[in-house]
């Protein structure tokens, strides 16, 4: 481990020190002097192999995150590691240095992807929304908007199919079981989606949900934040601001009995510095 001369130096004046660095690629290997960006490191690490639409399909290509979550599940690992190290700190009085890599944690986020490849030696391929082994596992365009339904077995698909209208569907030999529908997506897909079109979203998820069929809508952040579940939970907290009233804010998703995270501040005003502030502050390198 080529550990940076910052820890080499608090370790000799305080050997317990838990030390967590996190860059791109690590402290070792070929790429530790790299820069390592999010994006990038969604490509390296596969991410992007098997996100987006597939080949030969209408905006078909790999496609990164809408966010950056290698950076975001990094600083989560991070965390993690600094709380194992302090625990073993706590029992030996050791500290220790923790080395996290952004390109490291995505590998490490493919999970059953991973896994799937390890055993067969086949690189999996990009589904879009579409699952690569269940049918109907997927988007569906409504009237006035977007659907999930993930119908995990053969009676919800009976379910869903009776929902739309044409029970027959669940008899039919090509689509009756899973195996068979998996082979048959290419025919049943777009006669469930000609179907699905034909209301709105709401009424869709209304009626899915009363017959117990998974589905869920594609929300943008405005519905999001109107959302009966996300207002249950107080997803969204207002706090006084000295100049602009109040400030909307979004708050932890960490729920706890005892000691649940509060936020009591909001975040720093603009300083308000005017031109020569600014470049005295230029010139003396503090920004």
């Amino acid at each position: 481990m080529k550990y940076g001369l910052d820890y080499a130096s608090l370790k000799a004046v305080k050997p317990d020190i838990v030390y967590c660095s996190v860059t791109g690629f690590g402290q070792t290997g070929p790429y530790a002097s790299r820069a390592g960006y999010d994006f990038i490191v969604q490509g390296i690490g596969g991410f992007m192999s098997i996100t987006g639409e597939r080949d030969g399909q209408p905006g078909g290509g790999p496609q990164k995150a809408g966010v950056a979550i290698a950076d975001f599940m990094t600083g989560m690992y991070a965390t993690i590691a600094v709380l194992t190290a302090l625990a073993h700190r706590d029992r030996t009085g050791e500290g220790q240095y923790i080395d996290m890599a952004l390109l490291d944690v995505r590998v490490a986020m493919l999970a059953n992807m991973n896994t799937n490849y390890l055993a067969s030696g086949k690189p999996p391929v990009r589904w879009g929304n579409a699952h690569p082994n269940i049918v109907p596992y997927q988007t569906f365009q409504t009237s006035d908007g977007w659907i999930i339904v993930a119908v995990g077995n053969d009676g919800q698909f009976r379910k869903f199919v009776e929902v739309c209208g044409r029970p027959e569907l669940a008899d039919d030999a090509r689509f009756a079981a899973n195996p068979s529908r998996v082979r048959n997506r290419d025919v049943l897909v777009p006669i469930l989606a000609d179907m699905v079109r034909g209301k709105g979203k709401h009424e869709w998820i209304a009626e899915l949900e009363a017959a117990g069929v998974p589905c869920g809508p594609i929300n943008d952040l405005g519905e999001v934040f109107q959302d009966p579940q996300v207002l249950a939970r107080r997803m969204q907290i207002d706090l006084p601001h000295p100049t602009a009233g109040s400030v909307k804010l979004v708050a932890s998703p960490i729920k706890m009995s005892a000691t649940p995270p509060e936020a009591r501040t909001h975040h720093p005003p603009l300083l308000g510095y005017d031109e020569a502030k600014i470049a005295r502050l230029r010139e003396s390198k503090a920004i």
